[in-house]
């Protein structure tokens, strides 16, 4: 029937798949991934941009004077020649397509050169490419401005891990708070780890690009944390839903959600990365479009998979919530012995809540269409009310 398919069953918060019941599995697969991605960094690093490295960068145009254009290929190697005539140990990086049109250059980046050294670059490059040397110029960056970049951005990378702990401990409480930062912090390295293996160079655009995926992972983990918390309110009065359960349930309930929000979020990095970087060639954007769309998907996959397991890996290890588990598992394993359970602690039905359950004897909710059940007359021979009726009388 259409109306059982998976996708009403997500969006009703019905599929009931069993997220925090395999949470061992996520936190090894997180654990590998980190494994991969610390490995990336002590042996790939990072390339870093020029604003962050410092160097030279040469901006030549797309087209020599005589109006053919050239190709990123030909100027790259074209630079690279011209540099190392100079500096035969400069490293180089790949040109970059920069504008459109009549306005279209590309730009090349180096190790540092001196002012004599650039300028007798720029002359072998003219000669070379067939340029107009007045549209050929040079730019030397120093590595001091980029160090600036990184300590402001650390310094409010922190600063915005310490507003996020104290909200979400005033919000909530302290193991949700440190199960939110926890899917942040692996948020992060799994992004700089990808940043890493593909070698994008690390420039200030990719900085900002870390410190907003930082908002939209913790907008995802509030929102299921929320359900969470509207699900678990009073559970150790009940005896049907262990903690790990009722925060399933939440998870399921919010998964469309997520799923939905995240894809409407993807849409437009998207675009940016593949269509503004890859087919117009616009190379300043795939540094902020990579480390968007990848931090902002992982983001919803932590805070599905990694940060309400370590929730529940948390809370199961409280007192309170430790005794609640065995009282549930203890009830279930009466009722599948066969011993009969206290009537006040009844299964409830599937759709219910925790605040729905309450104790109830058998007779305080009479079955549909049932009489009244009538008192019990411990009068000897008499009628109900206590009084007797003669014996020699007989109704007629």
């Amino acid at each position: 029937m259409a109306g059982t398919g998976l996708a009403n069953r997500l969006y009703q918060g019905e599929a009931n798949i069993n997220i925090i019941g395999r949470r061992k599995t996520w936190f090894i697969v997180a654990g590998a991934l980190v494994a991969i991605a610390i490995a990336s960094f002590a042996f790939r690093g990072f390339q870093l941009g020029i604003e962050f490295a410092g160097g030279t960068s040469f901006s030549v145009p797309a087209k020599t004077a005589e109006g053919r254009s050239l190709a990123q290929s030909e100027v790259q190697a074209a630079v690279s020649r011209a540099i190392k005539s100079v500096d035969p140990g400069n490293d180089v990086n790949a040109a970059q397509k920069v504008g459109t049109g009549a306005s279209e250059t590309f730009t090349v980046r180096a190790s540092a050169l001196s002012a004599a050294d650039a300028e007798k670059a720029k002359t072998a490059l003219v000669a070379d490419l067939g340029v107009k040397a007045s549209e050929v110029s040079d730019d030397q960056v120093s590595a001091a401005w980029g160090g600036q970049v990184t300590q402001q951005a650390i310094i409010g990378l922190l600063v915005f891990l310490v507003l996020v702990l104290a909200y979400l401990v005033l919000r909530f409480e302290w193991r949700m708070a440190v199960a939110a930062v926890s899917s942040l912090l692996l948020d992060l390295v799994l992004t700089a780890g990808v940043y890493s293996l593909v070698g994008f160079e690390v420039t200030p655009s990719t900085v900002i690009g870390f410190l907003t995926i930082l908002g939209f992972s913790l907008y995802d983990v509030v929102v299921v944390f929320d359900k969470v918390q509207e699900n678990t309110r009073g559970i150790t009065a009940g005896s049907a839903r262990t903690y790990s359960e009722a925060t399933n349930l939440a998870v399921n309930q919010t998964l469309m959600r997520s799923l939905n929000t995240g894809l409407v979020a993807l849409l437009p990095v998207g675009g940016l990365l593949f269509i503004g970087a890859g087919l117009l060639g616009a190379g300043t954007l795939k540094d902020l479009g990579l480390v968007l769309f990848v931090g902002m998907g992982l983001g919803v996959i932590c805070s599905i998979m990694f940060a309400a397991p370590m929730l529940t890996a948390l809370k199961d290890n409280e007192p309170r919530i430790k005794a609640h588990n065995a009282r549930v598992l203890a009830r279930r394993a009466a009722v599948r012995s066969g011993d009969v359970a206290p009537r006040a602690e009844r299964p409830r039905q599937a759709n219910a809540t925790e605040s729905d359950e309450a104790p109830a004897l058998a007779s305080a909710t009479p079955r549909p269409g049932a009489r009244p059940t009538a008192k019990r007359n411990t009068n000897r021979g008499g009628r109900p009310g206590g009084g007797n009726r003669p014996s020699g009388n007989k109704r007629r």
